[in-house]
């Protein structure tokens, strides 16, 4: 593995970076190099979207939407024929429990499959404008797609745009992130296999302000859905203005989860552990900030402190229940958080450090810590690691407030027997996705996407396929 070089994957066929340049992606566990990746730039992007842009009007556009989903549907069962390979090659590059990556794959499968079996059922309309008029829409395909994807999850988080712009007839240019760009490139090896077009699905690697600039400012591109930070959307969205092309942004959250003083608190504390330190926290939507009433604090902090120091870390492959940070950047920034937490005065329930043994790798102890005020970082911030952080409220009201005091919206949830309290909190909260009595529930089917910072667009769902969707209206005078 140590010796690999991957190549961009362009118009079906393996080509070397125009400059000759390439990049090393490190195992989290080890710290150690597992392969080289090309450095792509300009040049690189414009072949990949020239590619893309050809295969419009090649043999892909002439499929019915039946037979484009019968292809998705080939691609599915070979990355399920592929599941192992694929979640090793996630589990070293990422750091992730191999059960997890395992997890990860059977959903880039159930996601490619929904999506194709939706490709022949998106419908325009008929518009009653009287005898002399036929009046109709058509849904025609947006053209190429731009797929720029974060390393937390790494061929999921691709899927989950690259199924339903294929089920709406796009072709695609994938960048995945520089610190997880292997499995993408695996990918990449089974889409002859399952008979995909040549230049339907293109991916170049390389740097953010190299490639994904390169590839959001090409006047071929139509539209561009990306997955990170606040500001790099920012800057996505402002590029994007300029050619008038269609953004699909989830930028990140600070995820309150609400409990309330009737809540089945064992229930939470179960959603908190998942919530909070799966994939070592590294999760847009984890339940990043407790929002608790004094009733039940004490008693769900000391479960859930109990519960995290019972969970194992480790390298991925041994299979832990928490594998370490993705890399060094990420690893530094977490505990700038947990250090900045201590000087604040916010108090360190658990963790906080490197786990015992392990000495090399970016390790980091599932971390809880209560005390914490609305004006500290913790609570303002979005950590993106294993650190949990709980906030005492006294009423609904306060935490409604709390919980839509800061620019993110993405996803809250709400812990209460009463489910009118539910619902009335729902209403109020500024978040693009509200659980109650479980974090996460629901599935594919459902849309996701963020309010105010937290981005712009919905994914999955019938919804996610309407992104890569252009509406025509069609006027006969008879």
């Amino acid at each position: 593995m140590a010796e690999q070089t991957w190549l961009n994957h362009i118009d079906g066929a393996w080509v070397a970076p125009a400059g000759g340049e390439y990049l090393a992606t490190i195992d989290p566990a080890t710290e150690e190099p597992i392969a080289r990746f090309a450095r792509s730039g300009a040049a690189d992007v414009d072949a990949a979207v020239r590619a893309a842009h050809r295969a419009l009007s090649g043999e892909w556009s002439m499929l019915t939407p039946a037979a484009r989903g019968a292809l998705m549907f080939r691609l599915a069962d070979a990355i399920a024929a592929d599941r192992d390979r694929l979640a090793r090659l996630e589990t070293i590059d990422v750091g992730k429990p191999l059960r997890d990556s395992l997890g990860d794959i059977d959903g880039v499968v159930a996601t490619l499959r929904y999506n194709a079996g939706a490709a022949d059922k998106m419908e325009g309309a008929t518009i009653p404008l009287g005898r002399d008029i036929v009046d109709f829409t058509v849904l025609e395909p947006l053209g190429v797609t731009a797929h720029i994807v974060p390393w937390n999850f790494p061929l999921g988080m691709a899927m989950r745009s690259l199924a339903p712009a294929l089920a709406a007839g796009c072709t695609c240019v994938l960048k995945p992130a520089e610190q997880s760009p292997l499995s993408a490139l695996a990918f990449a090896e089974l889409l002859d296999k399952a008979a995909i077009p040549k230049g339907v699905i293109n991916i170049v690697t390389g740097l953010g302000e190299e490639a994904g600039e390169a590839l959001v400012r090409h006047p071929l591109v139509r539209g561009i859905t990306f997955t990170g930070s606040v500001e790099t959307g920012r800057r996505i969205m402002a590029t994007a203005a300029a050619g008038i092309k269609p953004v699909v942004l989830e930028l990140g959250g600070k995820n309150p989860m609400i409990v309330l003083d009737d809540a089945d608190v064992d229930r939470a504390v179960d959603d908190a552990v998942m919530a909070s330190f799966e994939n070592a926290g590294q999760v847009c939507s984890s339940s990043s900030r407790y929002l608790l009433a004094p009733q039940i604090r004490d008693a769900f902090i000391e479960r859930l402190c109990a519960r995290a120091a019972d969970l194992t870390v480790g390298p991925g492959l041994d299979d832990p229940a928490i594998g370490p940070i993705v890399s060094r950047e990420q690893h530094d920034k977490v505990l700038g958080f947990v250090s900045a937490g201590v000087a604040a005065g916010a108090r360190l329930r658990q963790g906080g450090g490197r786990p015992a043994g392990l000495n090399r790798g970016y390790f980091l102890e599932p971390t809880v810590f209560d005390r914490v005020t609305p004006d500290m970082a913790l609570a303002r911030e979005e950590v993106f690691g294993p650190v949990g952080v709980a906030l005492d409220i006294s009423s609904e009201n306060e935490a409604v407030e709390l919980a839509n005091s800061l620019g993110f919206g993405l996803a809250a949830g709400v812990y209460t027997r009463d489910i009118g309290r539910a619902m009335r909190m729902m209403r109020r909260l500024e978040h693009g996705c509200v659980w109650i009595n479980g974090w996460g529930v629901g599935g594919g089917q459902g849309p996701t996407g963020g309010m105010k910072e937290s981005g712009i667009g919905r994914e999955r769902g019938l919804a996610g396929i309407r992104n890569y969707l252009e509406t025509k209206n069609v006027a006969i005078r008879v």
